[in-house]
């Protein structure tokens, strides 16, 4: 966050990491931060990504210490105290996380020891250094999980489970489609026999998120995100990590994302008897639209997963024309952009797309008026403007969403491949 950007494609630490923590059921985050952070980071992440509220506790219903100068001169650990007193009193949750925002990081309450006194009295409270100033939201994401480790993850597995995998790298709300996408995935590895954790769907929540470390298996559907928690698996439970470069989505990258698991779990008869029944569904609706759909050029705004997801999809399996993809992450580190860049460029017949990286609305706008010839942009709201200014096909896959109620609907596997067909025509 060392730039200033014109209309972000993201918030800060702060509300990445109350996103993700306030996805897992029956959890509250309680704010140690200014009097406006509550409101906005969870206005700011939950509705302009599906354009819904969080299950358990939103908004203002979210305990807050509102810290104001007084707080800032003198400390604000005693206030804190009092807040978290309250909230173990009124509210019921089988897990509670300080976040702290830029103020109590900047003049460094020492919250972990507040923490630390209840979780003493046998309270299921602890402490997260979340300021805003640490990062962007996929920033805040990895200090959720990264909390959940230290403080929920069960330390020594009794029994390691062959049958069970962790799915991680989908950002709740950040991601408008996480839920449907998280259950389409969830449903084609049950049909493997495999036992799902989530962490994040609704019927999930602290006891899944414990038993995390009996899995035989991390699959993580980001090129880049959660690198560090993936070594802590490995290191303290000895559980390896599939990285996958993209949600899968459409019969050529998700028959090679079931291949690969059933390839690092020995299931490979499995996975082939699941790609086969799943064709041919998906097949039997697409060959019923052939000829509807015509031909276009398109261009991608969005986070990495849902660039290579969809440019991938639609060039691969479509035989649609990418020009232009931008991606709106933080990504720095080169060997991820790298991989980023390889998954956009190794497409199996069209021609790869010109890629750039930033976030940053001037930048994004005048480099998409450079392809004149882009007929459908996917994107998010930020660019519905650009491309009713231009005549373009558009519809809104990425973060910021504002603009479409998103419940379970997925863009991932094979029924996220019909969907998708379905909003492109249906936006003609």
């Amino acid at each position: 966050m060392s730039e200033i950007l014109e209309n972000p494609h993201g918030n800060c630490s702060l509300g990445g990491a109350n996103a993700a923590l306030t996805a897992i059921k029956r959890v509250i985050p309680i704010y140690h931060s200014g009097p406006g952070c509550c409101l906005q980071t969870t206005a700011g992440e939950a509705s302009q990504g599906s354009v819904r509220l969080p299950y358990y506790v939103q908004y203002t219903s979210l305990p807050c210490t509102n810290m104001l100068e007084r707080d800032v001169v003198l400390g604000g650990v005693d206030k804190l105290d009092r807040h978290i007193a309250a909230a173990l009193e009124i509210l019921d949750a089988d897990a509670f996380f300080i976040l702290t925002g830029c103020t109590a990081g900047i003049i460094g309450d020492d919250v972990q020891s507040v923490a630390k006194k209840y979780q003493n009295l046998g309270a299921p409270v602890y402490a997260v250094n979340s300021a805003g100033f640490l990062g962007e939201s996929c920033r805040g994401y990895e200090i959720a999980i990264k909390a959940l480790l230290d403080n929920i993850v069960e330390p020594k597995p009794q029994k390691k489970n062959t049958k069970l995998v962790n799915l991680l790298g989908v950002m709740p709300y950040h991601d408008p489609y996480w839920e449907g996408n998280l259950e389409e995935i969830t449903r084609l590895l049950k049909l493997m026999n495999l036992k799902v954790n989530t962490f994040f769907s609704h019927d999930q929540g602290i006891k899944e998120i414990k038993s995390s470390s009996s899995a035989a298996l991390n699959i993580i559907l980001s090129p880049w995100l959660l690198k560090s928690a993936a070594q802590e698996y490995e290191e303290r439970f000895g559980i390896p990590s599939l990285r996958w470069h993209c949600m899968p989505l459409g019969a050529t990258e998700t028959a090679a994302f079931l291949t690969a698991v059933g390839a690092a779990l020995g299931l490979e008869d499995k996975a082939k008897k699941v790609i086969a029944a799943e064709e041919k569904y998906l097949y039997r609706y697409l060959e019923t639209g052939i000829g509807v759909q015509n031909w276009r050029r398109f261009s991608v705004v969005g986070d990495a997963s849902t660039v290579i997801s969809m440019t991938r999809f639609l060039a691969n399996d479509y035989s649609f024309t990418p020009d232009c993809v931008i991606v709106t992450d933080c990504v720095f580190r080169p060997d991820d952009k790298e991989r980023i860049t390889d998954a956009l460029t190794k497409l199996e017949y069209s021609r790869p797309p010109e890629i750039f990286f930033t976030g940053d609305q001037w930048e994004i706008n005048n480099t998409l008026a450079r392809f004149d010839q882009t007929m459908l942009l996917i994107a998010s709201t930020n660019e519905h403007e650009f491309a009713m200014s231009r005549g373009l096909q558009f519809f809104v896959a990425a973060y910021p969403n504002s603009e479409r109620l998103i419940y379970n609907r997925t863009a991932a596997g094979y029924r996220g491949a019909l969907t998708l067909l379905e909003d492109i025509y249906s936006n003609l």
